[in-house]
C-alpha cells in the first residue's frame, strides 16, 4: 500500500470479505540499525567521548518499535514524562539490541 523511504516503513492493507475484516500492517527492516547499535555497544571510546562532550547516545530505537510501544503500552518515547518507562524498556534484556552502550541509565 505504501512505503516511506525516510523511515523504511512499509504499510500494507488486506481485506477479508468473508469476515469483513480489514488489516493494516506495518513493517520495517531494522537490520542495519541493529548492526550499528552492536558496533557502538562494543566501542567504549564512543561512550566515553559522549560523556566528555556532555551527551550520551544511549540507544537507537526504530520507528516501528516507537509506534508499537505507543500503541500497545502507551509509552511515548518523545514525552519526557514517559522517560522512566522508556529506560525500563531499554534496560530490559529483551531490548538490549536497541542500546548503543553497555552501561545502564537509571531514570
Amino acid at each position: 500500500m505504501d512505503y516511506d523511504p525516510i523511515s523504511g516503513m512499509t504499510t500494507t492493507f488486506d481485506y477479508d470479505p468473508a469476515t469483513d475484516i480489514t488489516i493494516i500492517g506495518r513493517e520495517q527492516d531494522c537490520s542495519a540499525l541493529i548492526e550499528q547499535n552492536k558496533l557502538l555497544q562494543n566501542d567504549e571510546g564512543y561512550t566515553k567521548q559522549g560523556f566528555k562532550n556532555e551527551w550520551w547516545h544511549y540507544a537507537s530505537i526504530p520507528a516501528i518499535l516507537i509506534e508499537r510501544w505507543l500503541n500497545e503500552d502507551g509509552i511515548d518515547v518523545f514525552n519526557k514524562d514517559h522517560q522512566k518507562a522508556v529506560f525500563k524498556k531499554l534496560n530490559d534484556p529483551q531490548y538490549r539490541w536497541l542500546k548503543t552502550t553497555n552501561k545502564v541509565h537509571r531514570a
